[in-house]
């Protein structure tokens, strides 16, 4: 099936070869019209990938050219808490490798646990934290299931992530992100154990495609958006509209930001 799925994705690209992808996150999904000449190819259209059920993933695949290079998007990824499956976007990863994708850059947004890391603000992940305890790798019979996590995001690339961000005058933070598997928020008490272990933001999503990725030999970086406080930091509840109202913004940004890196790497 993931063969299936890279022979329709080669077929419908008509010989454009990208090397970079993209996996863009919740309110993030605006950055493929940035995208010239895009085709786009639905996920139902390629065996084996997961279908989003969450508002805000449009589920799609978007390839074309992006400040003048060939890209490829993703816009929508599945969750592990949509049907309790860490390995769910397991074929997603495998068939961008079969594709020829050698950088993988993954987007997401995010919670902040710091006060002076508000709503609107970028968050360049430096290093995570599988909270969860959940590992997409579980059941792989080869020796290959112990990836090194070292250097799972690519100090390179967080290098070029930080000049990008010079370059077109944008603040991009740095940060620990602590994967919790979802669906309902934190709680106070979990946000000051995220702060206390050294988490700057937490989420529900991005650390089992990082480990994929690293798995199938992807080179990997990721950035946050921060759409809100953690839970308990300003007494209001948390929610997924508020998520998909500020994405959009701190999105138009990082936007500029991917825009000035892949004229350097693409």
């Amino acid at each position: 099936m993931i063969a299936r799925s890279t022979e329709v994705l080669v077929r419908r690209l008509n010989g454009l070869t990208p090397r970079v992808a993209f996996i863009l996150g919740s309110g993030l999904g605006s950055l493929v019209n940035a995208v010239e000449d895009a085709v786009r190819i639905p996920y139902v259209d390629l065996p084996e990938f997961p279908q989003s059920g969450v508002s805000g993933h449009a589920g799609e695949v978007v390839v074309g050219y992006l400040s003048g290079k060939p890209v490829l998007m993703l816009a929508g990824r599945a969750h592990y808490y949509e049907k309790g499956d860490a390995a769910v976007m397991r074929p997603v990863i495998a068939s961008l490798a079969g594709l020829g994708i050698e950088t993988l850059i993954l987007t997401n947004a995010a919670g902040s646990v710091r006060a002076d890391l508000a709503p609107g603000s970028l968050m360049l992940i430096d290093d995570h934290i599988n909270f969860s305890g959940l590992n997409p790798l579980i059941g792989e019979p080869t020796d290959r299931r112990f990836v090194g996590m070292t250097t799972a995001y690519d100090t390179k690339l967080k290098d070029a992530l930080i000049e990008a961000a010079i370059k077109v005058g944008e603040e991009l933070e740095r940060g620990v992100y602590m994967w919790f598997s979802g669906p309902s928020f934190e709680t106070p008490a979990e946000i000051r154990m995220a702060r206390t272990l050294g988490a700057d933001a937490v989420g529900m999503s991005t650390v089992p495609e990082v480990i994929l990725a690293r798995f199938f030999g992807l080179r990997v970086a990721a950035c946050s958006v921060i759409t809100n406080f953690g839970a308990g930091m300003t007494g209001d509840e948390l929610s997924h509209e508020e998520t998909k109202d500020v994405a959009p913004r701190g999105g138009a940004r990082l936007r500029k930001i991917i825009q000035a890196l892949i004229r350097e790497i693409g």
